[in-house]
């Protein structure tokens, strides 16, 4: 590991990688006093989970003496930090971590790095095309990923089966099913399984957001019919995992970030699972949700982008994600730990992986995409509270 980071560190500038913010090397005289502001959620902080961030800066600092490096830590979660490092760079972290859906927030800005040369070949080696794609934008990578962002499944196994799982229309026969109905970044799924798309790829701006038309409508018919059923719940305010808790509820969607509260709940009943089909006009379709990731930025305007650069490839590293998976039950996306026979085995791990390579599309991170959350959330809204029905859905 040590070679390896050293080997990085010296071919930074020979790779032609960003060579302005290189800087001073120092030489026999000593190592090179440097200060980096570090942003990470408040939890990568926490002495409760483990304080990862310090845990993962004070080995880096370990592994490069040519440096010595005083940490600034800040708290800023992945959503916000696009936000402030875009706004004023000179004032903000060199080195934050931030969801990929915000990444053109501060290319906008000019104020995010690229990963070019010999640091694009290792993030190449190390995770898969799909995912790099959503840290990509005219062929330069932005960042380090560090784990895959999307929803998935989980369920009571002693009311349903493995089997049961792979269409919502046998839950609903079966057991109760609570779902997000009014949360924007999960009622897409059903309209994307009958061909809607966003903005193309989720690039292509100028196509813009085909949620209209037969298809779409048909999708709303569905969903009129899907609210009223007594058997789905809308989850709202935490109230799909107080059912789990109660038994009045027996499957619900949602993220890693709900592993350790479900399986507190379920025990050894906790099934998860990618996204189900459900029966639409006849027809078997696939329920389709949003699929990002979380990465480790480096800020434009930082005095030291060597170190930077070298920081953020650290703890994005398959060491650092390690620890964050067992501290934080942050799922890793580097394929060498996804092939790791103790993490592959961990039931949330294949439920991620399986809905980020199966049941899933990338979140467009186009500008426009800002204009799309509230109109979705409102017809969520509209659906549940019988102001949309069957005769106007159109």
């Amino acid at each position: 590991m040590h070679k390896k980071s050293l080997r990085l560190a010296a071919g930074l500038c020979a790779a032609g990688l960003l060579l302005a913010g290189c800087g001073p090397v120092s030489g026999d005289s000593g190592a090179e006093k440097i200060r980096l502001m570090v942003w990470s959620p408040s939890e990568d902080q926490s002495k409760d989970s483990g304080q990862w961030l310090q845990t993962c800066c004070e080995n880096f600092a370990a592994l490069h003496p040519e440096w010595d490096i005083t940490f600034v830590y800040g708290v800023s979660d992945e959503a916000s930090a696009a936000g402030a490092v875009a706004q004023d760079p000179e004032a903000s972290a060199d080195v934050f971590m931030y969801a990929n859906d915000t990444l053109t927030i501060m290319t906008d800005a000019n104020a995010l790095a690229k990963f070019g040369g010999i640091y694009a070949e290792e993030l190449q080696a190390t995770n898969s095309e799909t995912l790099l794609d959503s840290l990509t934008l005219d062929g330069n990578i932005y960042g380090v990923p560090f784990t895959t962002n999307t929803w998935y499944m989980y369920y009571d196994k002693s009311v349903f089966t493995e089997e049961d799982v792979k269409s919502l229309d046998t839950m609903l026969e079966k057991g109760v099913v609570s779902f997000p109905f009014v949360n924007s970044w999960y009622l897409p799924a059903f309209y994307f399984g009958n061909g809607c798309t966003l903005f193309g790829d989720g690039t292509q701006e100028e196509l813009g957001a085909d949620f209209g038309g037969e298809n779409a409508v048909e999708v709303t018919e569905y969903l009129v019919d899907l609210a009223s059923n007594p058997n789905f719940k809308i989850d709202q305010d935490g109230s799909g995992l107080a059912g789990l808790r109660d038994g009045s509820i027996n499957a619900i969607f949602s993220g890693s970030w709900d592993a350790a509260a479900v399986q507190e709940i379920l025990g050894d009943d906790m099934g998860v699972a990618a996204l189900p089909t459900y029966t639409l006009n006849g027809e078997e379709k696939q329920m389709y949700a949003y699929a990002g990731s979380k990465a480790i930025g480096v800020n434009t305007a930082t005095k030291y982008m060597k170190a930077s650069v070298e920081l953020a490839m650290y703890l994005g590293s398959a060491e650092a994600q390690r620890l964050h998976y067992e501290l934080r039950n942050v799922i890793p996306c580097n394929t060498e730990l996804n092939s790791d026979p103790e993490i592959a085995a961990d039931p949330v791990v294949q439920a991620q992986n399986d809905t980020f390579d199966r049941t899933s599309i990338l979140q467009p991170f186009v500008a426009a995409m800002n204009n799309c959350w509230t109109p979705v959330e409102n017809m969520g809204k509209a659906i549940r509270n019988g102001s949309v029905t069957k005769e106007n859905a159109a």
